[in-house]
């Protein structure tokens, strides 16, 4: 038989080396495993390495020697494992928690940003996402939330739970496509900055959010001279030599695309780019479905106002449905077309352009009638036409010139010259050739297959996409439905709004608690009463009277006997039986002395099993009381003023005051552990409702302040509610709150490695009083209201 060893670092127990300590809780560990393990936040207090119960510690040599341990030779017994959070089907959980990290540091507050002023109006910074006040921002839609609307109290999505759905159901490409964007942005200063992701409750939209400069190519196209045009035109050589750099072609841009910052340079404007993308789709589907309708042709020629390749062309016929083969890929000589057609506007201007609107509607009125073969003969036409313009205008000085725009618009991308070569060609154009000593010979060459054309991508053709927005009014007023896809019945029913609701009226008076065991719901009340009702069918099976004052609190015990224990605001404690059928009178009555200053029970709390029931009260004080002869076995003090919330979880009793603090007291002597809120009780206010499960700790207080602890380490308050929170529910990683905002809240609590948690507010349920008790047992929501009623939320079928 092997001897005892110490659970921490597996060496066997001697009174030498390894001499056994006695906790609190009953286990023993050696003197230098006590001393090496990590404190928790709380002061002079430890956890047990084999239990985990918070006890008292201050030092080892403080602790008594297990002596037994030290003579015998019987191995320790080891502890049950702490039992796995429930699954909770109430509320969607499609989202990982390593998909809400990588996406939630990029959306913006929803007040951050005005569509009727295009501005941001309430600035906002973190790791990703920055927006400075009274920025000009442009909007790209990527996607809508729709749900069904209802006059009833039904389940709302929170703020950042409808983006997340959203962001969820684009799909791997889509998304991978929006954090190329996102990436790229901060890492070419060519490129706009993309400075987030905004959800617009107007329209139930989400955005792609990108700085807007008020200049643009527009702007200065009429004011051209060679000189100018040779500047700008390396600009846009550089702009767009930046974009390949990152991975990123564009297929198609217009002036609008392209803007010029404080500085002087040229950038694109990704936004831009979707939008012009999303132009032409609407416009290939428009002449898809009339092909043979000359006022088709009218209609192309009047809205392209930007430069498509022909390769482009083909892919956008064959994403509308027709069949038809390609044999020019899509790759980076696809920018060089739409970068000559920009040049070549600023040189021949309104001629340019009347050419090549006449060339792209019969290229694409050709293709959707699937005459893609009469084409090559448009495409020589074009090139004379414009060859022509470009005599007139340039004279035998600019041959390579004009050779080289030619050679753009080639058919074949394969073989249109490189962006470096058309930056060269600007270049010689301000720099005579014997003086340019710092232009590199050589070329750079990249592949077309390592790049992602946006104009193709699934940000433009996910099969969900509504449709593209590019101005103000339809920013708001346009909204396709979208249903989106979930995978359980129970999430369905919440996602469609189908959530059930049953009101059980009985009470005259303010519902103050719930409880729930042995099949029956229990509901105390302003009233002095307490109602059971059937869990089975929600019926009202019976009422215990007996209290003079207002019953505060209520709690359930599970026994051989299963109890029912009621408090009130003059210090009875009723103690009922819960054995069919139901008695009229308790089976003891309780009563704690007071003075003029007390006001008598606040809560209560048990743990089926345990020897002890605990009480709250208005002095100040926590009282354990006995099991088996319902005496005060011990008065636990501290607080400054009412205890009014208690929580029992892992060996350790946690009491929530008016003084605004939350003190843990060991169950196992009812010592005392821990205070926490010490250094901020004036700012939080008073403890309302504790909550505790596993290894969190939640405290809700009086301006709406949640405070929670995971593993005794304090997280960031966070603020769902603006005003008291009342009641607080904890099921799992799934935390309800509620109070005077007539709202329950709903939050998911995700835990990481160590003691890192996301907190992630999921949606919020509408009611028309005061919420005062919350409680969730098997898919059902009981929520208690100051008007007297209790409604009980469940999935719909």
């Amino acid at each position: 038989m092997e001897p005892p060893e110490c659970p921490v670092c597996l060496q066997p127990f001697d009174c030498e080396f390894t001499i056994p300590r006695v906790l609190a809780c009953g286990h023993s560990v050696c003197e230098s495993c006590l001393i090496d393990l990590p404190k928790p936040s709380f002061p002079r207090t430890l956890r047990c390495p084999a239990c985990t119960q918070l006890v008292s510690f201050s030092h080892p040599s403080k602790l008594p020697k297990n002596i037994d341990l030290i003579r015998i030779s019987t191995p320790l017994l080891q502890s049950n494992p702490v039992s796995k959070p429930k699954t909770l089907d109430f509320i969607p959980n499609l989202w990982s928690r390593e998909f809400s990290s990588n996406w939630k540091d990029w959306i913006a507050p929803q007040d951050t940003i005005s569509i009727d002023a295009g501005k941001v109006v309430n600035s906002t910074t973190s790791s990703k996402c920055s927006m400075k006040r009274n920025q000009n921002v442009s909007l790209f839609k990527l996607g809508s939330f729709s749900y069904i609307h209802s006059d009833e109290h039904r389940f709302k999505y929170s703020y950042l739970a409808k983006t997340m759905w959203i962001l969820f159901e684009m799909g791997d490409g889509a998304l991978a496509e929006l954090e190329l964007i996102l990436r790229s942005s901060s890492m070419e200063y060519r490129i706009c900055t993309a400075c987030g992701l905004w959800y617009n409750n107007q329209d139930d939209s989400l955005y792609l959010v990108c700085e807007k400069k008020q200049t643009n190519l527009n702007n200065v196209i009429a004011k051209v001279d060679i000189s100018s045009f040779a500047m700008i035109g390396m600009e846009l050589c550089e702009t767009v030599s930046c974009l390949h750099d990152v991975g990123l072609i564009t297929g198609c841009t217009s002036l609008s695309c392209f803007g010029i910052d404080d500085f002087g340079h040229v950038f694109i404007d990704l936004n831009e780019v979707l939008m012009v993308g999303g132009r032409i789709q609407n416009l290939f589907t428009e002449a898809i479905s009339f092909p043979q309708n000359e006022d088709c042709k009218r209609l192309v020629s009047k809205e392209i106002d930007a430069y498509p390749s022909l390769e482009v062309l083909v892919e956008f016929v064959k994403k509308q449905g027709v069949d038809m083969e390609s044999t020019c890929a899509v790759g980076h000589g696809s920018d060089l077309w739409s970068l000559a057609c920009i040049l070549l506007l600023f040189l021949l201007g309104k001629s340019f352009a009347e050419e090549m609107h006449e060339f792209l509607s019969s290229y694409i009125l050709k293709l959707v009638n699937g005459n893609a073969c009469d084409c090559e003969g448009l495409h020589v036409a074009l090139l004379d036409k414009i060859s022509a313009l470009l005599d007139s205008r340039l004279d035998s000085d600019y041959v390579l010139l004009k050779a080289l725009l030619c050679k753009c618009l080639g058919h074949d991308p394969g073989t249109r010259p490189l962006v470096d070569d058309v930056w060269k060609c600007m270049r010689v154009l301000i720099i005579s050739p014997k003086f340019d000593v710092t232009v590199s010979t050589e070329r750079k060459t990249t592949s077309g297959s390592t790049c992602h054309c946006l104009l193709l991508g699934d940000l433009l053709w996910s099969s969900y996409k509504t449709n593209i927005v590019d101005d103000k009014k339809d920013m708001v007023n346009n909204l396709k439905e979208e249903i989106l896809v979930a995978e359980s019945d129970v999430i369905e029913s919440v996602r469609k709004n189908s959530l059930t609701c049953t009101d059980l009226k009985g009470h005259l008076d303010c519902i103050s608690g719930l409880a729930i065991g042995g099949g029956f719901l229990f509901s105390s009340s302003f009233d002095k009463t307490i109602n059971v009702w059937s869990l089975q069918d929600l019926n009202h099976v019976h009422t215990f009277k007996g209290h003079e004052h207002k019953v505060m609190a209520i709690v359930f015990v599970e026994g051989e006997v299963p109890l029912c224990i009621s408090g009130d605001n003059g210090g009875d404690i009723f103690i009922w039986g819960i054995k069919l059928p139901l008695g009229e009178k308790p089976i003891k009555r309780l009563n704690e002395e007071k003075d003029w200053r007390y006001s008598g029970i606040h809560a209560l709390a048990a743990v089926s099993g345990s020897e002890f029931f605990y009480t709250g009260s208005g002095d100040k004080s926590v009282k354990a009381w006995s099991m088996h002869d319902y005496s005060l076995s011990c008065t636990m003090n501290g607080h400054k003023s009412v205890v009014c919330a208690l929580a029992v979880c892992n060996g350790v009793l946690y009491s929530g005051s008016w003084d605004g603090t939350v003190r843990l007291w060991c169950l196992s002597d009812h010592s005392p552990l821990a205070v926490l809120g010490e250094e901020a009780t004036s700012a939080c206010g008073s403890v309302l409702s504790l909550a505790a499960h596993a290894n969190t700790l939640v405290a809700a207080h009086e301006n709406g302040c949640i405070k929670i602890w995971n593993k005794d380490v304090p997280l960031n308050p966070i603020s769902a509610h603006s005003s008291s929170i009342f009641s607080i529910y904890m099921e799992g990683q799934w935390l309800f709150s509620g109070g005077w905002n007539k709202t329950v809240v709903v939050q998911k609590l995700s835990s990481g490695d160590e003691s890192q948690v996301d907190i992630t507010e999921i949606g919020s349920i509408a009611g028309d009083s005061v919420v005062t008790a919350l409680h969730y047992w098997q898919k059902r929501l009981f929520v208690g209201h100051a008007d007297r009623t209790i409604k009980v939320y469940s999935s719909g079928g």
